[in-house]
């Protein structure tokens, strides 16, 4: 995953584009092209999510249990395997939202300490 422009691009950590894709899936189901249209959406084109990301990031989940595939027909009327979150999945997806926000709150604690909001 990147973002548009390489001198701007972004660094993900680790496990970002899974947490992603399971909260994109929260929605139903959906194909690849889909999910990674839905995140660069979501984001305001600042993620832009490569297939050589992507396609690897839904196997790790269907083998992890978190989300399922099964074939179909996509709007376009081509073959599309849609992916789907699990029960599983939905558990992790909590999990792992809640520690992106503990993360996030740490992160935020240390770029903008109390009392010193604006300063750098």
């Amino acid at each position: 995953m990147s973002t548009r422009d390489d001198q701007d691009r972004i660094e993900l950590l680790q496990g970002t584009l899974d947490l992603l894709i399971l909260r994109t899936l929260l929605l139903g189901p959906a194909h690849g092209h889909a999910i990674a249209k839905a995140i660069e959406r979501n984001s305001e084109d600042v993620l832009q999510v490569e297939q050589g990301s992507l396609y690897p990031a839904l196997h790790r989940l269907i083998r992890r249990g978190w989300i399922s595939a099964v074939e179909g027909t996509s709007e376009n009327n081509r073959r599309a395997k849609f992916y789907k979150l699990t029960a599983n999945g939905r558990r992790r997806l909590t999990v792992e939202t809640t520690k992106w926000d503990k993360l996030a709150r740490a992160i935020g604690g240390i770029l903008r300490p109390a009392g010193q909001e604006g300063k750098l």
